[in-house]
């Protein structure tokens, strides 16, 4: 693994990263002094280097939920355009739902990597303000649903297979969206991939929130990023459903078992794809480099199995995911 940099001055910083912090301003100031005087302190800095690491094994060795979501919505975490850039060695985009418009919140698009084809659909949520406004923040239409779909069912014709990169807190939830039937495409397409006759991968890489995620998110293999997180509902929207106080989001988030053991252990999820120490945030390029390896491995695996087993396997996963262990109270119960 790379050395960590200094991060002095990083906006992004996380509330539990302050003794990270401090190490790294220090290491700042240290550099600052050393190119600005005839000193000699490489010692001292190569010290403080070692102890950062230190510091950054221990404080991500044992993160909770809530903070494990903080690290997912670091806004220097790899997204799908990083991907795209770092991991593809050709990238065709296809645009449209061929009905209302191009949602840039979904992008679409044929991808070849280290010599297999495949169908790439992914949220998008941009880098800077332009383009997260651009993308609504990853937040999707109904024409971005319809154009994911349209673009699913093209890559079966062409007999290749789909991989999905999720990211997104969640479908946009505006009167236009609703108007224009987002529930409606958000659930054709959870029916429709169960169909389509070829092999899929999903990829939770930050956010997998809600009917937004789970829209592109059926699939043979599910994976997420070790420090990523999938949840039916964010923390703060559970919070406030069920309690009516955002304060109490840490608490929701434990309660959602949304990080990536706890929905390995569920079931729901196949996968958690290693990060560096410290998130994906301090070592991009690793994490593409793992998930990358990670996507590779799952498509080579998925092409060894029939069709019809695999449709029916994916079907027999999902099947399994929505059984209830035990019996529902009943009024007895409660007397």
């Amino acid at each position: 693994m790379s050395k960590p940099k200094s991060k002095s001055g990083n906006t992004g910083a996380l509330s539990f990263e302050q003794p990270i912090r401090e190490i790294e301003d220090r290491i700042a100031e240290l550099e600052e002094l050393s190119s600005s005087t005839k000193l000699d302190i490489t010692s001292e800095i190569e010290a403080l280097r070692t102890r950062l690491m230190g510091q950054i094994e221990e404080t991500y060795s044992d993160l909770n939920a809530w903070e494990r979501v903080n690290v997912a919505r670091h806004p220097e975490r790899p997204v799908t355009g990083d991907y795209v850039n770092l991991m593809l060695d050709d990238f065709f985009e296809l645009h449209g739902d061929r009905t209302f418009g191009d949602d840039r919140a979904l992008i679409t698009g044929l991808a070849q990597m280290d010599g297999r084809r495949f169908m790439l659909v992914a949220h998008r949520k941009g880098r800077n303000v332009a383009e997260r406004l651009e993308c609504n923040f990853g937040c999707a239409h109904p024409e971005g649903y319809r154009k994911a779909l349209r673009k699913m069912k093209l890559a079966e014709k062409m007999g290749i297979p789909i991989v999905t990169l999720i990211n997104t807190p969640g479908a946009y939830p505006g009167i236009a969206a609703e108007e224009r039937g987002q529930a409606m495409a958000i659930a054709e397409n959870i029916l429709g991939m169960f169909d389509i006759a070829v092999p899929i991968i999903c990829v939770v890489i930050g956010e997998g929130g809600s009917g937004g995620a789970l829209g592109i998110g059926v699939g043979d293999r599910v994976l997420m990023m070790e420090y990523a997180y999938y949840s039916v509902i964010s923390p703060e929207g559970c919070a406030a459903i069920l309690w009516k106080d955002g304060e109490r989001s840490p608490e929701a988030a434990e309660a959602l078992k949304l990080t990536a053991p706890s929905l390995i252990e569920l079931g729901i999820v196949d996968e958690a794809v290693p990060e560096p120490t410290g998130g994906a945030h301090r070592s991009p390029t690793e994490t593409i480099k793992n998930l990358k390896e990670a996507i590779l491995r799952n498509l080579d695996e998925l092409a060894e199995i029939p069709l019809p087993d695999l449709l029916e396997q994916r079907y027999e996963k999902f099947r399994k995911i929505s059984h209830i262990e035990g019996r529902f109270p009943t009024v007895a119960d409660a007397l």
